[in-house]
């Protein structure tokens, strides 16, 4: 019999877990013929999110748990989310109900019955969200498509649907510095995208602030892009003709900061992806896991 695998990553989301589980097992007795697990990685929280699921757990053997020994961030938990999952079918989902449960049962349809390895989600709208944190997201998906030989797809959500192939494309690239919705393309495989209007958070504040998602973009640039290292080269090749013209003319001040300022530019986009091969070749773990449900039984 087919199983399915629902990962839901964690981190202080004590209000929310417990809205989440109502929801999801409705999702369950509409698909009562397929076995579920749905695995929780609690990223290091430091609220009641572990108790919270160890409680579910206790009460309900599908549910099963992860917990980091800090916090690693989503990432991390996607990934130890899929080298645990069992399923035929594998899941992908916040746990804030911003990705409906409900939808899975479209999803796994759809899987089934078209040619298709993944059912992917992305918002159609960004309704409830601020002015210039949707204008930020707009900009980060037009450069990183211009960019980079990987298309993202606006919008795209992390929330998707796939089969125990794709997953296993995606478990084989083992790098430290992550970005899901850059591998998910990355990897290939035939993609259906479902569309849904945004939705609010049942409960508690986003634990992504502007500074994370800066970061977080500047992840996927440099992971799927050589393209400002290039554009560094290039900028070099300025610098050194505008300083071989400089000899036999006068310059203002105010050139001089310029010139500075772009070779400070360039070192800095050499020296970030510099840092990341450093991160690479240090072969630390993505993640540490300080316990498991599977331990207390």
């Amino acid at each position: 019999m087919e199983t399915v695998s629902v990962i839901v990553p964690c981190f202080n989301e004590q209000e929310t877990i417990p809205i989440y589980i109502k929801e999801m097992n409705k999702v369950m007795e509409t698909l009562s013929d397929y076995p579920f697990e749905i695995v929780f990685i609690d990223d290091g929280s430091n609220d009641r999110t572990l108790d919270c699921i160890k409680s579910i757990h206790q009460k309900d053997g599908r549910y099963h748990y992860l917990s980091f020994s800090r916090n690693f961030g989503k990432e991390a938990a996607i990934y130890a989310g899929l080298q645990s999952a069992k399923g035929d079918y594998i899941a992908i989902m916040d746990v804030d109900l911003q990705d409906p449960p409900s939808l899975l049962v479209d999803m796994l349809h759809i899987l089934k019955t078209e040619d298709i390895d993944n059912v992917a989600t992305r918002r159609s709208t960004r309704k409830g969200e601020s002015m210039i944190r949707s204008f930020l997201s707009r900009c980060f998906y037009k450069f990183i498509n211009v960019i980079s030989s990987v298309q993202i797809v606006n919008g795209a959500r992390d929330f998707r649907l796939m089969k125990r192939s794709m997953v296993n494309a995606i478990l084989m690239m083992s790098e430290r510095n992550r970005f899901s919705k850059g591998l998910f393309e990355w990897v290939g495989f035939k993609t259906h995208w479902i569309e849904f209007e945004n939705i609010q958070r049942s409960s508690g504040q986003t634990k992504w602030s502007l500074k994370q998602l800066f970061f977080y973009s500047l992840e996927g640039i440099s992971s799927f892009s050589v393209q400002p290292l290039f554009l560094a080269f290039l900028l070099c090749g300025l610098l050194f003709s505008i300083c071989i013209i400089s000899i036999f003319y006068s310059f203002s001040i105010s050139l001089f900061f310029l010139l500075n300022a772009f070779q400070f530019l360039c070192m800095g986009i050499l020296g970030y992806y510099i840092s990341k091969m450093y991160i690479e070749i240090k072969h630390r773990p993505i993640y540490i896991v300080k316990e498991r449900s599977e331990e207390n039984e």
